[in-house]
């Protein structure tokens, strides 16, 4: 039967599967023995697993020392539009348009088990340090993120790739694809709830009204699908970020979509950057990323242009980190993001900017 139907279960990332999965690129490897060594269940669940390789499979270059991702719990069913998109950033974004991302042997998406699957490195073998809202990053650690973004929006900005008919053409809508996920979270009961954890009460209480949140929503979404599109990572927040050993920045958990580059831009940094440092850097580090964007070929916005972007997409960010619940992201990540986008949005006005455009 080979790698397909994908397994639902823990138990069922066998060596004859993982086999069958390396197969799929790497014909003649072959697993002889895996072994679990910790499951980590989140929003998905990584399997860490020790494998004995054969011959072909060293060659190959596969790690002895894997991550198996997918979605493996009773929610899992439920998400399989994001292992999807995730699949589609591994198997067909990151080939052509790269980021610096972990090694990756296989990525599949099986629609009718609604379940996707990747085979990784597990970076903590190399020493990587995983980034973490709890230690915010320097100027510089943001900059040089910031310039490996603008040239991977840059490679697909406001282009054929992206419109009808183009190879990437099908990727989700990053607006479209969040609405289902925006009513669900802002219905009376789960904002109620939501709001009154620590990092509610960590926000201006002007943020914190079910209606205009609703309002903000429509308003900033109409507003972003207006304005150019590229290839998104899809959700740069610290937790899915990691730095090498010689200080590159790498990538994890994308959520492959298409939407305006200047989305991903406010949502890393007013999470990125201490609150204390934000407003002394985050004009500096829009021009960086401006500069790149032009650098690498993209016909990139105005800095006035830019910042007016940075300030609306804020509600991005504080929506997010508002909702998430915390077995998913503990609850002071949730906090400290939540605070650090909500100073973001005080500090450019945000709300009275997005009162100033069109009702949707």
């Amino acid at each position: 039967m080979g790698a397909w139907p994908l397994p639902l279960t823990v138990d069922g990332v066998t060596a004859d599967w993982l086999t069958a999965a390396f197969r799929e690129t790497l014909p003649g490897v072959t697993v002889l023995r895996a072994e679990v060594l910790e499951v980590i269940h989140s929003t998905t669940t990584k399997i860490r697993m020790k494998l004995e390789l054969d011959e072909a499979g060293k060659a190959a270059g596969i790690a002895t020392q894997v991550i198996v991702k997918g979605g493996f719990q009773e929610h899992s069913r439920g998400m399989d539009h994001m292992h999807l998109r995730e699949v589609r950033g591994y198997r067909d974004i990151y080939p052509e348009n790269p980021l610096p991302h972990p090694a990756c042997w296989f990525a599949g998406f099986d629609p009718a088990a609604r379940q996707g699957i990747l085979v990784m490195e597990d970076l903590s073998v190399r020493g990587v340090e995983f980034c973490h809202a709890t230690k915010p990053q320097s100027r510089e650690q943001v900059a040089r993120r910031l310039g490996l973004l603008a040239a991977f929006h840059a490679r697909t900005w406001d282009s054929d790739a992206i419109r009808p008919g183009g190879k990437w053409a099908d990727l989700v809508d990053f607006f479209d694809v969040m609405r289902g996920f925006f009513d669900t979270k802002t219905s009376p009961e789960n904002w109620a709830r939501l709001t009154a954890l620590p990092r509610g009460v960590a926000v201006s209480e002007r943020f914190r009204g079910r209606a205009w949140m609703i309002d903000a929503w429509n308003r900033v979404t109409a507003y972003g699908q207006s304005l150019p599109y590229c290839v998104l990572h899809g959700d740069v927040h610290l937790g899915n970020l990691y730095i090498e050993p010689d200080g590159t920045p790498g990538f994890l958990d994308t959520l492959a979509s298409r939407g305006p580059g200047m989305l991903e831009v406010a949502y890393h940094v007013a999470a990125a950057v201490d609150v204390a440092d934000r407003a002394a850097w985050e004009g500096a580090l829009v021009r960086h990323y401006l500069d790149e964007l032009a650098r690498h070929g993209a016909t990139a916005p105005s800095f006035d242009a830019a910042m007016e972007q940075y300030a609306l997409f804020q509600v991005y960010g504080h929506f997010i980190w508002l909702t998430t619940e915390s077995h998913y992201q503990p609850e002071a990540v949730n906090t400290a993001n939540a605070m650090r986008t909500g100073m973001a949005m005080l500090d450019h006005r945000t709300a009275e900017r997005i009162a100033a455009l069109p009702p949707a």
